[in-house]
């Protein structure tokens, strides 16, 4: 007895359609699959079309439909159209090469791929682009290659998007689709030109070999520059125009492919550069099909090697796409002027206002790139105007936005002040505005400004005072303004201010804001050590409030504070066995001098001009040199077994006391202290070993490399890359040379780079100077530089690394650990 025949396919849409709830449509799912299964099971030929159909339905809303693939293969294999349209299908969605099951269509395949009727041969073509394994390909290559030689351009353009499949899988056969490649740009059909760019972008981007083949052999450039000229002068053409605009899908594919030709070459740069510039200008740009087609001109404008002229155009046209009102186009050009912003700076410039004015944008991603392009565009010339529209910015943008802007700009008050009490205002505004958000060293670098500024104290200790009265909610404002009000409170009672009116205050009321931090609620430990600390400085500051002062740090030596409690039990100390030393302890901080990290030039920025300033140096010391609190700071490293670095200065120079690349936790300043002072019988000497001195950081390295030692990743994170590789010397095997490889695959330079590095004291490090200190973006460059160490007890080797740069308008910073140097460096 047979069974009744199945429902249509058009009935079980409607019929799950009626489902009321999830369950009554998996109740209708669940008897449909039942009765398939049966059907299958049966091997009803009659219905199997229709209930593959049905089958496949179901898998798109969800369902499983795996036990339909051996069914899939049946249909593939039946001589009527109908059913291998259906099974092809079933094939694409239902299998892939995880699968065993899709190698048992190969022979189906390739029997089609040489049927009479095309659409057969296209529905071979189309299934094996979509699903083929490499096994199938390398199988199928040879088919799809005759078939890209076809005059029907039905097959052609469906051939040459299987050869794409087949390349990405099996690249080793590119060369095979070589010939055929000659005359696919001859062809009129616009079907068979976009297929048949888009194989030859895949080939390009797979293959340098064929890149340079096809700009010098096959003169594949002016090609393109023809078929694009054709489509932007042709009239209009039903069959292709979208918006006014003919053919805009195979108007960006072939600027892409143009970009990779001229990317780095100035031939093909060269015979683009007039069809670059007719896209640019003759393109309608008030629909959006238009403004896709800019953009990829503005982008293959700016990766080839184009003209100064057609930079400036592409980069108008950006500046047009930020009046556009669609958000998408805004964010598109934002993002596209940070990117070009460094090497087309003054073209980006002219935008300034435009840009500033995306600040006020409701979206918050648009308003993110706008904060990140105008940070790039502040220099000397603009630092005012730009200033007061971040601030502005700083002042009502959301949470999220206030550490990055704070960060930015501090650093860009610390590049381009015009003048002292500019920078100090400005950070004062900052701390006022967003001082809970501001990166931790922000305090000290606002502190060490303020002590250097000498003429501006009575004006900085005056604005400061008046900021945090009743006010103590920005915690980092109130700690600057405990200190100097600390340093400089002589000078705020006295009411010398010539910057502005001076005000009248006494004593007590300075102290009276300082107490009421120590005990407000929102002070935070660290704020309330600022105010004691402030306090006991004002007891040789003032004259009349000493008792005061005694009985505020006695009460504080009781405190569940311990940093506190210590603090004041110090202070009492002070004030009962060693008054007679208070005034000389407690004197004023003298100027702090900020010393470079990289080399004896500190760059001196003003206006937006550099220009290196050489430091002053000190006459070297008769006798050897202390090793200072370097050791202390090394007992921070993990352990008392960390070794200095050796210096690459001549010996003519004063050593430098321990070394900045010791402070491998902090920015403490090591190097400042005097050369010329002795040391203490009690502190251990530093001699500095010959070997390094000896000429070899002037000289190439070694003449008898030891090879064969393989290199590591020291280091990858945030697009940073730190690479090492190694050299022994035959004549002296305890020396190791590494030398590092710094690689930035953002989209942003990292500039201001510094690598530092300590090892433990049984080795003896040396590092060179850098190639540079700018790591550029997208991998187009590297830093490197070399290091030695002398490892006479041929120990494994460990080594402790530190990064400081600048990226995206922030200081970064990092530390890490090396403990994977292959066996061959040390041994």
């Amino acid at each position: 007895m047979r069974m009744p025949a199945p429902i249509r396919l058009r009935e079980l849409i409607r019929t799950i359609r009626t489902a009321r709830t999830q369950a009554e449509e998996r109740e209708m799912i669940q008897k449909e699959c039942a009765a398939i299964r049966s059907s299958f099971r049966e091997e009803d030929n009659t219905y199997r079309c229709r209930n593959v159909a049905k089958l496949l339905y179901m898998h798109m809303l969800g369902y499983p439909a795996h036990f339909g693939q051996l069914e899939c293969l049946k249909l593939i294999a039946s001589q009527k159209f109908t059913d291998k349209r259906i099974g092809y299908l079933g094939a694409m969605l239902l299998l892939d090469e995880r699968q065993d099951v899709h190698l048992l269509m190969t022979n189906c395949i390739k029997n089609d791929l040489n049927h009479s009727t095309q659409y057969v041969q296209g529905l071979a073509l189309c299934t094996l682009g979509c699903m083929g394994s490499s096994e199938m390909c390398r199988d199928l290559a040879g088919e799809v290659e005759k078939l890209l030689k076809t005059s029907n351009s039905y097959l052609r353009k469906k051939a040459a998007l299987c050869a794409v499949h087949v390349i990405r899988k099996v690249p080793e056969l590119m060369e095979m689709f070589l010939p055929a490649t000659k005359n696919l740009l001859n062809e009129k059909n616009h079907g068979v030109l976009h297929t048949s760019v888009v194989l030859l972008t895949e080939m390009c981007e797979r293959s340098p070999d064929m890149l340079a083949h096809f700009r010098k052999n096959e003169k594949l450039v002016p090609q393109l520059v023809r078929i694009l000229k054709n489509l932007i002068m042709s009239g209009y053409s039903p069959e292709h125009d979208v918006s006014g605009i003919s053919d805009p899908f195979l108007q960006v594919r072939i600027l892409r492919l143009l970009r990779i030709l001229g990317r780095n070459d100035d031939d093909s740069s060269e015979a683009m550069n007039d069809i670059l510039a007719q896209v640019a200008t003759n393109t309608e740009t008030s629909k959006n099909v238009g403004n896709a087609i800019l953009y990829e001109t503005v982008l293959t404008i700016m990766d080839i090697k184009s003209e100064s002229g057609l930079r400036v155009l592409a980069i108008n046209i950006l500046g047009r796409f930020l009046l556009n009102n669609d958000k998408n186009i805004r964010y598109v050009a934002l993002t596209s002027l940070l990117k070009t912003v460094q090497t087309d700076h003054n073209a980006v410039q002219r935008h300034r206002s435009t840009i500033v004015d995306c600040l006020k944008d409701l979206d918050v991603s648009i308003k993110r790139r706008a904060m990140e392009l105008s940070f790039a565009l502040v220099n000397g010339n603009n630092i005012r105007g730009m200033m007061k529209e971040l601030l502005y910015f700083l002042d009502s943008c959301e949470p999220e936005f206030k550490a990055d802007c704070a960060s930015g700009i501090f650093l860009a008050a610390e590049k381009y002040a015009p003048s002292k009490r500019w920078h100090i205002d400005t950070i004062m505004r900052v701390l006022t505005t967003a001082g809970s958000y501001v990166r931790d060293d922000a305090v000290p670098n606002l502190i060490q400004l303020i002590t250097n500024s000498v003429e501006m104290h009575a004006y900085t200790v005056q604005r400061l005072y008046k900021a945090i009265l009743g006010d103590y909610s920005q915690q980092p404002l109130v700690q600057v303004a405990a200190w100097c009000i600390g340093e400089y409170g002589d000078l705020l009672i006295s009411g010398q201010c010539e910057e502005e009116e001076p005000i009248q205050v006494t004593e007590d009321e300075v102290l009276d804001i300082l107490e009421s931090v120590l005990i407000s609620n929102m002070s935070t430990s660290v704020t309330r050590g600022y105010a004691l600390t402030a306090i006991m400085k004002l007891s040789t500051r003032f004259t009349c409030t000493v008792n005061r002062i005694k009985k505020v740090v006695s009460i504080y030596g009781s405190s569940i504070d311990v940093e506190l409690q210590q603090r004041a039990v110090e202070y009492n100390a002070l004030f009962k066995k060693y008054d007679h030393m208070r005034s000389a302890l407690l004197e004023r901080m003298p100027v702090m001098e900020k010393v470079t990290t990289n080399g004896p030039t500190e760059i001196v920025q003003t206006n937006g001009e550099t220009e290196p300033a050489p430091l002053e140096t000190k006459p070297p010391p008769s006798g050897p040199q202390p090793t200072s609190q370097a050791n202390d700071l090394l007992d921070l490293l993990g352990g008392n077994d960390i070794t200095p670095v050796i210096p690459t200065a001549p010996t003519s120079k004063p050593a430098s006391a321990g070394g900045e690349l010791l402070d491998l936790l902090g920015d403490i300043n090591l190097t400042g202290a005097p050369a010329a002072a002795p040391a203490p019988a009690s502190v251990p000497q530093i001699s500095q070993p010959p070997f390094l001195l000896d000429g070899l950081s002037s000289q190439p390295l070694f003449n008898d490399i030891a090879t064969g030692i393989p290199s590591i990743t020291a280091y990858s994170k945030n697009g940073l890359k730190i690479e090492f590789t190694f050299e022994r010397s035959h004549t002296n095997p305890s020396v190791t040379v590494i030398t590092i490889q710094a690689s930035n695959s953002t989209e942003l330079d990292m500039t201001d780079f510094v690598f530092q590095a300590a090892v433990p004291k049984t080795f003896q490090l040396q590092l060179l100077s850098p190639s540079s200190s700018v790591v550029p973006a997208f991998n187009t460059g590297t830093i490197t530089q070399v290091i030695k160490v002398l490892n006479p007890q041929k120990q494994q080797l460990r080594m402790r690394i530190k990064l400081t740069y600048n990226h995206k308008g922030s200081a970064m910073q990092d530390l890490a650990e090396v403990n994977n140097f292959p066996p061959q460096s040390w041994q």
